[in-house]
């Protein structure tokens, strides 16, 4: 494929560790750069929903995700050459290091950070240590053998701890050989602007009323406190990179033609919001044409549709209305009972259920397509990366097409007493194998979210049952 070089001013915001404030630093940073007349755009490191939501407020338009074990360099490039005449911030995911195991750094926001030679400011939250954070960010500067982490900025910390601090470790730093380390500022704590979390991470971004107004006061912040010119200088001192002509999107060689691009009705609101934006692009540019609907608002699916996919979120959430709006549940009922085909991911499998249970127990009716129940496990269910293993005894399918090879992770409490067992899975590191997921020629349903790039043929099976189901033909001539 031909190649470009490509200019970006970014940088990566990582961290030691999770909870030390990368969300609120990068939607303030965001912020502060739109004030300054700046045009920035934004991208998260691993498989995260809910932190491009945040991105998302401050800039108005979507925010991906870069993840190497989803992603090829070339796919990451061809990502990031989205953000083209813009200030990139890339938001990085647990700690640094941290990946898919502590025997290597794979999957790590520091192994996206090489393969897309993105220099790296780290934030360190200082609350409830003293010198100590000199020796932690000595070790982590230790083991950054590319030389991209260029800045540290400490987080939670007072004027006054700041200023006796900061001498000591600009020396110390200096000392050690980490002259090229600049430190950017100390940040104080501003507990009334901090996102609230829980069990799967943030709370969504509709959740909390005044997170414009939290986000601009902590821009506010972040001018006081911060040498955003020097954020700047790191941003656009970033190296160039070769991405591919194409841009940032998987290939797919099989769009259907104008004139017969199935209508594929998405449900996306409050309760069903979990989607990479890479996956609706590549599903568009797959041949179909998307029509957003709400499972909690609306009372029938779009007009015309003749496919669905019902994403993760937080169904569990939203029991009560789910399960009230019983029009929407007869519409999803009759469409997958006469063959509409769909894929059901996560919140939206758990949806398709007979019932699911809240935490306390109360079992709400749902759209009674699959026959089983969800309750919560209190514990995180098969967390992690999969893959679709291969499979000797002819399993793996869905739409017709193999699906060996789809990427994807499961992040869940809840549990269903219908699993299914059409795939065989296998995390990465472990080996663990696994069955679960109902899937045919018309349907695929479980609880994985899957990366759809990883393996995008399977979209063509969708895409052609939903062309066929549209024109009444399904079954006669599906992938001839």
């Amino acid at each position: 494929m031909e190649q470009t070089r490509i200019p970006i001013p970014r940088v990566m915001i990582a961290a030691p560790a999770s909870g030390s404030g990368k969300t609120l630093l990068t939607c303030g940073l965001l912020e502060v750069l739109k004030q300054r007349g700046i045009t920035p755009a934004a991208l998260k490191c691993g498989p995260d929903y809910i932190d491009p939501m945040f991105h998302r407020q401050v800039l108005g338009v979507e925010s991906g995700n870069l993840d190497p074990f989803f992603c090829d360099a070339e796919a990451l490039h061809g990502i990031l050459r989205e953000g083209q005449g813009r200030h990139l911030l890339i938001e990085g995911v647990m700690g640094i290091y941290d990946g898919m195991s502590t025997e290597s750094r794979q999957g790590s926001c520091y192994e996206v950070g090489e393969m897309t030679d993105t220099p790296i400011i780290l934030v360190v939250s200082a609350s409830g240590i003293g010198r100590t954070v000199i020796s932690l960010i000595r070790g982590i500067l230790a083991d950054d053998e590319r030389q991209l982490i260029r800045g540290v900025l400490l987080n939670r910390i007072s004027r006054g701890f700041y200023e006796r601090l900061r001498s000591v470790l600009e020396k110390e730093l200096s000392d050690a050989g980490y002259g090229h380390v600049r430190l950017l500022g100390g940040i104080p704590a501003v507990p009334e602007l901090v996102f609230e979390s829980r069990h799967l991470g943030l709370k969504m971004p509709e959740e909390i009323g005044d997170l414009r107004e939290r986000i601009r006061r902590f821009a506010a912040v972040l001018e006081g406190t911060c040498d955003v010119d020097a954020i700047l200088r790191i941003m656009d001192g970033a190296e160039e990179f070769a991405a591919p002509e194409q841009g940032g999107q998987f290939s797919v060689n099989f769009a259907v033609s104008n004139d017969s691009r199935p209508l594929i009705a998405v449900a996306r609101d409050e309760a069903f919001c979990f989607y990479y934006r890479e996956n609706l692009r590549l599903l568009e540019q797959a041949g179909a044409r998307i029509a957003y609907f709400s499972p909690l608002h609306d009372r029938e699916l779009p007009e015309g549709a003749s496919g669905l996919l019902l994403g993760g979120g937080y169904p569990e959430l939203h029991l009560k209305e789910l399960s009230g709006n019983t029009s929407m549940l007869e519409a999803v009922r009759s469409a997958l009972g006469q063959g509409m085909p769909s894929i059901a991911e996560c919140g939206g499998f758990m949806y398709l259920h007979r019932s699911v249970k809240d935490r306390e127990g109360r079992a709400y009716p749902l759209a009674s397509v699959i026959d089983g129940e969800c309750t919560d496990t209190g514990h995180p269910v098969r967390f992690g990366y999969l893959e679709v293993a291969q499979e000797n005894g002819g399993g793996n399918r869905a739409f017709g097409r193999d699906l060996t090879g789809l990427k994807g992770h499961e992040f869940h409490y809840y549990d269903s007493t219908a699993c299914g067992s059409s795939c065989l899975f296998e995390k990465p590191v472990s080996g663990q194998q696994w069955k679960s997921m109902t899937c045919s020629d018309t349907q695929m349903w479980g609880y994985p979210h899957f990366y759809y790039g990883s393996h995008p043929s399977f979209l063509q099976g969708f895409i052609r049952a939903a062309q066929e189901y549209a024109h009444g033909t399904f079954g006669q001539v599906f992938c001839k």
